[in-house]
């Protein structure tokens, strides 16, 4: 079947969000003079872990420990990270050649749209976007396939006809629950050897050009 729309994910996909996630963490422990062990941090599912993450510093830290206003000065921090942060390399080559080809164009995102919206916004890239499909409008995140069904339905497309972009493995089992290919271009905090579901392993987006993607995904 056809190609017709490129579906992908946001968060460490289009733009490096999880390391300015993680960032964000190792400097709110640093402010009380901790040091964040980075093992088991990143969840194998998408949504928001980040209550869990407090309930663990607040143990760290003990008595005293302000809720509250760790939670305002580590987004303050985050903010600062991501305002700087550029799309992923290889990404905007991705979607100008989408746009020359005639290829219709989704996120997938288990982020709520405020976050999605903001950031592709800011970097330039909210109008190549026709749908976005955000974790907000679902009752369950990846690797449930929820939101992929939802971009599905959006595009007006069949799963045969759109490729999903993932960068983790519980992303990709998502995509594949929807019935989609996908082409996984793990994060820098991602294990590649985990990405076996994938149709396609990248290391970047800078490795190969759309066509090529397109051209390894069809002889699959």
């Amino acid at each position: 079947m056809t190609i017709r729309a490129l579906i992908l994910d946001f968060d460490g996909l289009l733009m490096d969000t999880e390391t300015t996630l993680l960032e964000s963490w190792r400097w709110e422990w640093r402010r009380h003079g901790l040091e964040l062990d980075p093992a088991g941090f990143f969840a194998d599912h998408g949504g928001d872990a980040n209550e869990e993450r407090y309930a663990t510093l607040a143990t760290a830290v003990g008595a005293g420990y302000d809720r509250a206003l760790s939670h305002r000065l580590r987004q303050e921090y985050r903010r600062r990270l991501n305002d700087a942060l550029a799309p992923a390399a290889g990404v905007v080559s991705w979607l100008d050649r989408a746009g020359e080809l005639g290829l219709r164009l989704a996120v997938a995102s288990s982020s709520p749209v405020s976050h999605v919206g903001a950031l592709l916004g800011r970097a330039g890239l909210r109008d190549r976007f026709e749908v976005l499909a955000t974790g907000d409008e679902v009752a369950a995140h990846k690797p449930d396939p929820a939101v992929y069904r939802l971009a599905l339905d959006r595009l007006r497309v069949a799963p045969g006809e759109a490729l999903a972009f993932e960068d983790t493995a519980h992303g990709v089992a998502a995509a594949r629950a929807a019935g989609l290919r996908c082409v996984a271009v793990p994060n820098p905090h991602a294990d590649p050897a985990r990405f076996t579901a994938a149709d396609l392993l990248l290391s970047s987006a800078a490795d190969l050009t759309l066509d090529a993607v397109l051209e390894k995904i069809r002889d699959a």
